[in-house]
């Protein structure tokens, strides 16, 4: 019977229909599918678009803090109590010198993000001159986090050369005014809609762990699929002391793993990354994420630090997978800090804790 239900699972997302809520709450639920079976059908189509190859994704912070907006779940938000390090933009060197830091860590992608609403005219045009000269100096991709947009400011980013704009949808329609009340959901969407209109990829993620139901995760996911966002990062709460939030609800390592099953399954054909919180929350399971997800950052996320380079170009290189970048995979690991391993011999200590002296 449970054969069936992978089967049909596997069929309609093979048929390029879109799984119902209830296939949705299955998935969902720990007491009802089994994680690997969900995870082996997730790797079909992970394998089928991207087969073994992952996407290293770097985040350049190019300004932190000084936000007006009050999102709960955010470190730089004006809700936020967060002991971060508050800075205006960087400067042009600044950017320059991490873009090319980014392409020799064997990144595919270096995405600036920028903290407030939205940009101005005048940071549009400073944007679309640090994207050409990024573009100029290195074969590495472009993405852009500046906020609120409208058509005419993405087809100015467009033409310079980005290849992505990012905004966050977060969590679903119906749950956004639980996490932010100083804009919409909808701001969001035409933000995405401006963007797609000029002809511009979109990278559109999710934070779980907020108190969303089943139906809010289905709900995040089926947007994306209705949005065709191109890349969907899949990010974990992190509850930084200071925000909103206190606590990251109901993850587990396999809730986790079933999440990114359910992304994949309603969007097939995207990047989906396993982004930020996959140490926290996947723990020990964080290998097996890969098997439905085909991206992941280097270098931590925006405020919170995350595992070392070295560590996750290992997991990678483990699990059998390769990374899409001009680097070899092997040259990438000898120029990471790799964490010093010990193999030194257990001592009378380690051999015998119980040991009574004299004994």
């Amino acid at each position: 019977m449970l054969k069936n239900i992978y089967s049909k699972i596997f069929e309609v997302v093979e048929g390029c229909a879109a799984l119902s809520v209830d296939d949705a709450r299955a998935i969902l639920d720990l007491d009802q599918l089994d994680t690997f079976e969900l995870l082996a059908v997730a790797y079909k189509f992970r394998k089928q678009h991207f087969g073994k190859s992952v996407t290293l994704h770097i985040l350049n912070n190019v300004q932190n803090g000084l936000c007006p907006e009050d999102c709960r779940y955010c470190a730089q938000s004006a809700s936020s109590s967060a002991p971060i390090e508050e800075y205006p933009m960087k400067s042009d060197d600044e950017i320059l010198a991490e873009a090319a830091q980014a392409y020799a860590a064997g990144a595919g992608r270096y995405c600036m993000v920028f903290s407030g609403t939205g940009p101005s005219d005048e940071r549009i045009e400073h944007l679309t001159r640090l994207i050409r000269e990024i573009k100029r100096r290195h074969t590495i991709e472009v993405c852009v986090s500046p906020g609120v947009i409208n058509a005419v400011q993405a087809r100015q980013l467009k033409d310079a050369g980005l290849d992505r704009l990012n905004h966050n949808l977060n969590t679903s329609e119906q749950y956004y005014r639980y996490i932010c009340t100083s804009h919409t959901h909808a701001d969001r969407l035409r933000t995405l809609e401006a963007a797609h209109s000029v002809g511009l990829a979109v990278c559109s993620g999710v934070i779980v762990g907020m108190g969303e139901t089943f139906e809010d995760v289905y709900g995040m996911a089926k947007s994306l699929r209705d949005l065709g966002a191109e890349s969907i990062p899949v990010n974990f709460l992190i509850p930084i002391p200071g925000i909103a939030l206190k606590e990251a609800k109901g993850l587990t390592p396999e809730y986790c793993l079933r999440i990114l099953c359910l992304f994949r399954f309603l969007n097939p054909k995207a990047e989906i990354r396993m982004a930020a919180g996959r140490e926290m929350h996947l723990r020990e399971l964080e290998p097996f994420g890969l098997l439905a997800a085909n991206s992941l950052f280097l270098q931590g996320y925006l405020n919170a630090q995350g595992s070392s380079n070295a560590k996750t170009i290992q997991m990678i290189k483990d699990m059998g997978f390769s990374i899409k970048s001009d680097v070899p995979i092997d040259k990438l690991l000898e120029q990471a800090d790799a964490p010093c391993t010990s193999h030194a011999l257990k001592g009378i200590k380690e051999l015998r804790p119980y040991k009574i002296s004299g004994v």
